[in-house]
């Protein structure tokens, strides 16, 4: 029997909920094969994702009903309540009908059947809740409620970024995501792939970086022709903003030290014109797979990927003028992307900024005379970011500080650092620090 696309989507929920599966694998791994339309998958994605990323504010509606605790509900009901919810208060275009048949349904079929009928009275008084928060007087918990983040979080954000911006970071992490592209310039220059992209259906917009642009297409740009002949890839404007901070040059030589799967190192290769040599590494060879695969694609043979640990001095690697490290970290900065991100405790930062530290270390030994060091995160935690930095440039006198691209916005001041915002610069949460070996 053909599942429904609302069985597949309690399916991966539940996944997410028992095993703590990450959103996008599961659900990668639950559509692939099925030989489903894009209409069917774009919805299961956006149901999928839509719980996952308002959790907290349709547990809140959700107890609202309840004549017992949502903690005392069996996991089951409350994935198929949450499901309910989701598409009645936040999916404009279904039915009220159709969200609360379909609900119980899924109880009868997923051995819930004892609760159908709490289901079916829960979500018809969910129907009619106007979704208003004014009742919740504290201010930290009346934006966990309504921007679904934890409680720990809002407060952490409003301590370091103020609330005004805490509720347009934590809002626009919520708004539909865009996609962002870098041109290949070594084969097609911007406009030109403008043109080629509208005869494929695909409209492509300029954006704030003269060599990026944003696509509004329906389907994956991976079945592009496009795509296939190597004219972009897929990159958010903020790791594009990362790599112009890096100021590759043609003929230069380069590393790129936590590389996977490729998105900078790709861009990287394009500001070298596909001159001098770019060593693009990452510790796990299935993922420098991932590197050598896209820049092939790309015809990038500037490109030399391979398998390194990037806290580990290398003496294979010579002095460069430009090295990267954008190292592994919290991902505060793409909760929009990776939801489930934000429901992590704070504290298991702490874990990873040694690791951090010691990359920042190594790769500074790579950096030649007058040459340039990038250390990058994809998060807005300052005890990640500047914080690491700080210590990194108390610890190396031979290293001074450059202001990051001194023409962006920026929403704090950090001196010479640079962190994106969603809200400011329409991208990525996202980090940047620009060194120079005297």
């Amino acid at each position: 029997m053909i599942k429904s696309a609302r069985q597949i989507a309690f399916e991966i929920l539940l996944k997410i909920e028992k095993e703590k599966a990450y959103s996008n694998l599961a659900i990668d791994s639950a559509v692939k094969g099925l030989g489903r339309n894009s209409t069917d998958c774009a919805f299961i994605s956006r149901l999928v994702y839509g719980v996952v990323e308002r959790k907290i504010t349709l547990d809140y509606i959700i107890s609202k009903y309840l004549s017992k605790p949502l903690l005392k509900t069996k996991t089951d009901v409350i994935v198929i309540l949450r499901l309910g919810a989701y598409q009645l208060l936040f999916s404009d275009k279904i039915p009220t009908s159709a969200a609360v048949n379909e609900s119980v349904n899924l109880a009868k079929t997923n051995k819930c059947a004892y609760a159908s009928g709490m289901i079916n009275a829960v979500l018809r008084k969910i129907s009619q809740d106007d979704l208003c928060f004014d009742g919740i007087e504290d201010t930290s918990e009346r934006i966990s409620v309504e921007y679904s983040a934890p409680i720990e979080l809002v407060k952490f954000l409003q301590y370091h970024y103020g609330t005004e911006n805490t509720v347009s970071f934590l809002k626009s992490a919520l708004e539909p995501k865009k996609i962002f592209v870098k041109v290949n310039t070594t084969k097609i220059t911007p406009d030109e792939l403008i043109g080629f992209l509208k005869e494929e259906g695909v409209i492509a917009e300029k954006t704030y970086l003269k060599n990026a642009l944003e696509l509004i297409l329906n389907g994956a740009v991976y079945h592009l022709e496009s795509y296939k002949k190597g004219y972009f890839h897929v990159e958010d404007l903020s790791s594009q903003l990362c790599v112009e901070a890096l100021g590759a040059f043609e003929g230069c030589t380069a590393i790129d030290v936590c590389a996977a799967p490729g998105g900078k190192t790709f861009s990287i290769a394009e500001d070298m014109k596909n001159e001098g040599v770019l060593y693009s590494c990452d510790i796990y060879e299935q993922r420098v797979d991932l590197i050598k695969q896209g820049a092939e694609r790309l015809r990038l043979s500037c490109i030399k990927p391979c398998v390194n640990d990037a806290t580990v001095f290398s003496e294979s690697f010579p002095q460069a003028d430009r090295v990267l490290c954008d190292v592994l970290c919290s991902g505060l900065g793409i909760i929009g992307k990776k939801p489930e991100i934000k429901y992590k405790k704070l504290d298991e930062t702490k874990e990873i900024i040694p690791i951090q530290k010691k990359i920042l270390e190594t790769s500074s030994q790579y950096v030649k005379k007058g040459g340039r060091l990038v250390y990058s995160t994809c998060s807005v935690n300052p005890n990640e970011n500047r914080k690491v930095c700080d210590a990194f440039l108390k610890k190396h006198p031979d290293f001074v500080s450059v202001k990051v691209l001194p023409d962006i916005k920026r929403t704090i001041d950090e001196g010479d650092y640079l962190t994106l915002l969603m809200h400011t610069n329409n991208c990525d949460g996202f980090f940047i620090a620009l060194f120079e070996r005297k």
